[in-house]
């Protein structure tokens, strides 16, 4: 069984790896996931926010110009940690409640990551 696990996250990882990173704050990527995407009920988190109602996400590039991309299923976000560890999931498997962040590693499974608290969070990486 740990065997399996680490094949997952390695193919996970190899799927998260992309060309293009962009950066976004704590604050403007809980502002642009408020509003009508709140959904009632989502895996048992009522009033809960989730990465998948999101279209495009406004980032800002390496050389500080800002950049709106398209949210697809291969968007990935990096979370840097104010201790230095990171934690890589798909955007679209995002979800925000109570001023904190989770999602899942693969698609193909619920291999959630652990919650992330905003207080917490000292880089956001949207990949593409």
């Amino acid at each position: 069984m740990k065997h399996l696990s680490h094949v997952v996250a390695v193919i996970s990882m190899t799927f998260l790896t992309s060309c293009a990173s962009y950066m976004v704050s704590t604050s403007s990527l809980s502002d642009q996931l408020t509003g009508d995407t709140v959904s009632k009920g989502y895996l048992l988190a009522k009033d809960a926010v989730k990465g998948n109602d999101l279209k495009t996400v406004k980032c800002v590039d390496k050389n500080g110009k800002e950049k709106e991309i398209t949210v697809t299923n291969r968007t990935a976000v990096k979370i840097t940690k104010t201790d230095n560890s990171k934690t890589t999931f798909y955007f679209n498997t995002l979800l925000i409640k109570d001023s904190s962040v989770v999602g899942s590693k693969t698609h193909f499974f619920n291999y959630k990551v652990k919650p992330i608290k905003f207080s917490d969070i000292s880089k956001i990486e949207i990949m593409e």
